[in-house]
């Protein structure tokens, strides 16, 4: 079976049970779900941070969760989850600047292993945060979060369409030799048509709905900088793939690293879009 099937075939089991589970759970039951994924996320990402022995996995996981435990409560009122958001935008800023630096310089110094196991808090639990605050929204909740899940996935597949395609110039040769600008342009285009169909719905005014548009372009741009980001781990690391739980597209992590860094700006996108 070629890559290119596992991956189709992955996908086609997974996106039933990823779509089921935010119709049919309560929050609190996503929440809990997808707290799991984003431990599996943390237990691939001590690789890439550097712990390698058992006991140093479990270490940082045990540290984690108690991380994600105080996220979830500061996320729990309206100034603890604009400030747990600013902090992943933050984050996002810096990651922009030291992918940059590696596309122009080829080599990062990865830093001490506390600092990179913090850059994995700040990595996935702002997203989780993020996605269990807009499928709590008392309007369109549900929704909202389908449609960034859609954003994404259609980002990723048009991007990879007409990056083989039509796929000339790199978009970050030493990050992800595989990335070019057409892949990113085709992944635009996708988002933009799936982004003025989604926003119809949500009864936004004329200019209510161009300002979504914009959020949700900006979502897939700072979604490839999710990706870039986890490629420059992987590099420092010196692995091909974060996992191998999802056959055709390596790690739990390899799965959701677009979505780590666009589930931040789409929730503060659209908490201030919102009455």
């Amino acid at each position: 079976m070629s890559p290119l099937t596992q991956r189709v075939a992955t996908a086609a089991v997974l996106v039933p049970v990823v779509v089921g589970g935010v119709m049919a759970l309560p929050t609190e039951y996503f929440a809990a779900l997808l707290a799991v994924v984003m431990l599996a996320a943390a237990w691939e990402w001590t690789i890439l941070a550097g712990w390698l022995s058992p006991p140093a996995r479990f270490a940082y996981m045990a540290l984690f969760a108690l991380a994600m435990l105080g996220g979830g409560w500061l996320a729990g009122s309206p100034e603890g989850l604009s400030a747990v958001l600013g902090v992943a935008l933050v984050w996002w800023s810096v990651a922009l600047v030291l992918v940059g630096h590696y596309q122009r310089r080829g080599d990062l110094a990865p830093g001490p292993r506390w600092l990179r196991g913090l850059v994995g808090c700040l990595v996935l639990i702002p997203a989780w945060a993020a996605l269990v605050s807009l499928h709590g929204r008392t309007t369109y909740g549900v929704y909202l979060v389908l449609t960034l899940f859609v954003l994404i996935w259609s980002a990723d597949i048009a991007a990879f369409f007409a990056g083989r395609r039509w796929g000339r110039r790199r978009l970050a040769s030493r990050v992800s030799p595989g990335k070019s600008w057409e892949g990113v342009m085709g992944a635009l285009l996708a988002v933009f048509a799936v982004a003025l169909a989604a926003g119809i719905p949500l009864g936004y005014s004329r200019a209510g709905l161009g300002l979504f548009l914009l959020l949700c372009l900006g979502t897939a741009l700072i979604s490839v900088l999710g990706d870039l980001t986890e490629s420059v781990f992987k590099r420092q690391a010196g692995v091909k793939d974060s996992g191998h739980l999802l056959p055709g597209h390596g790690g739990v992590l390899d799965r959701i690293d677009s979505l780590t860094a666009a589930a931040p700006l789409f929730a503060a996108g659209i908490a201030v879009l919102s009455p």
